[in-house]
């Protein structure tokens, strides 16, 4: 039996003249929501005049560019193509307008290409907002929630208050330092908090929305009242050198930052957490691993721990997290079904029969695996978020 879609072009065709067929386009296109999703299939649509090539950029289309080009229905404006995904797939993509579809691995300048070319749809209101640039997504029937957390009403709102701070171990200077603080934080001044530590900050604090997550779980007490500092990363070209098993880096977040942090807010220095994604999951990983009693809380969402830049080091994680004496006593670890199987999925994978065997075989740490129907991006970090929060610092977790 023909679909919406699928009867919506058998009707076009019988149109007998090309004001007819844009006309029937006109009130398709008012009439439905898209993506237009029927069971696993989706089509994707665009309207414009004066336009000759058109596709949709997803990352998990296996070529260069990773495209799926449109075909222009005859005598009207409307571009379309359909493709199927799986029930629980969330995934950003953008429309790609008269792009030259030249391999992106050739392109000179890609950041030029993309302004030019590159937009969200439209027609999708769902959509991740970040300072670099706004992605439309895709979120399947069963793919996991994904809101715009900040415009929740009725929700007691915590506070942010912006640092700057500066490392002699790391060698940089006044890098931002938000710092959130629960809505309980100010009502209750003789109660200490547990603290988390985020890298990279300035998408903690953006995009991927962490405060406005931390007070809706708190309202509906899937999360215990916590303070969150996210610190700032460096340039992307610096993120590798700064995080992957680096030393000092740890002893700038043991010696420098967590004093400082622990001078300006009400502490409990007996319940840490680190976390991060990317390369940020493998600094909060390292730190971790290196002094369990200290940091017992752990976030890690999509780590590389596979094949790439940094490879050497990287392969050693899955033997030290087996080989630990002590780990941190609660876990959360992500990845995307759609990433580099070679860098994230299998090595990812991996780990995360490690850590259940040891849950199951010595009960001493207890640990959250989760597999999401994404690539490797903002999108999915966001999605898994509210699992890792409600996860490693759940509401009236027992002491001692």
């Amino acid at each position: 039996m023909p679909n919406r879609f699928q009867r919506f072009l058998q009707e076009v065709t019988q149109k007998s003249s090309p004001d007819q067929r844009q006309a029937h386009v006109n009130a398709f296109l008012r009439e439905n929501t898209f993506p237009l999703i029927e069971g696993n299939l989706v089509t994707f649509v665009y309207s414009g005049v004066g336009v000759e090539r058109v596709a949709v950029n997803l990352d998990i289309i296996d070529r260069d560019p990773p495209f799926l080009p449109m075909t222009q229905l005859a005598d009207t404006t409307l571009w379309y193509v359909q493709h199927r995904f799986k029930s629980d797939d969330l995934l950003d993509y953008l429309l790609v307008v008269d792009d030259p579809m030249t391999p992106l691995k050739d392109e000179r300048n890609l950041l030029a290409r993309i302004n030019r070319y590159w937009r969200v749809d439209p027609r999708n209101p769902l959509k991740m907002q970040t300072a670099q640039m706004d992605v439309s997504v895709l979120r399947m029937p069963k793919a996991r929630p994904f809101p715009q957390w900040s415009s929740f009403g009725d929700v007691p709102r915590g506070k942010i208050y912006e640092h700057e701070f500066s490392s002699a171990q790391m060698n940089f200077r006044d890098r931002k330092l938000w710092v959130y603080t629960p809505p309980t934080y100010e009502a209750d001044p003789d109660r200490e908090y547990p603290l988390l530590i985020l890298f990279d900050g300035q998408w903690m604090i953006g995009g991927l929305e962490v405060p406005a997550i931390a007070d809706a779980l708190i309202k509906h007490q899937r999360l215990e009242p916590i303070l969150i500092a996210m610190l700032q990363s460096g340039t992307q070209a610096n993120r590798v050198a700064e995080f992957v098993s680096n030393d000092k880096h740890y002893a700038a977040i043991l010696t420098e930052l967590l004093p400082f942090l622990q001078g300006q807010y009400r502490v409990d220095a007996t319940n840490l957490g680190l976390g991060g994604v990317d390369i940020g999951a493998i600094a909060a990983a390292h730190a971790a691993l290196k002094n369990p009693a200290v940091f017992s809380h752990l976030i890690m969402l999509s780590p590389p721990l596979g094949r790439g830049k940094a490879q050497e080091k990287l392969l050693e994680y899955a033997n030290r997290f087996e080989n630990a004496r002590v780990l941190p006593r609660r876990i959360f670890q992500s990845v995307g079904r759609y990433e580099s199987l070679t860098r994230y999925y299998k090595p990812n994978l991996a780990l995360g029969l490690i850590l259940q065997r040891r849950e199951v075989q010595r009960g001493d740490i207890d640990h959250e695996f989760i597999e999401l129907g994404s690539g490797h991006g903002l999108v999915a970090f966001k999605s898994a978020l509210p699992e890792a929060l409600a996860h490693t610092f759940p509401a009236n977790m027992p002491t001692g």
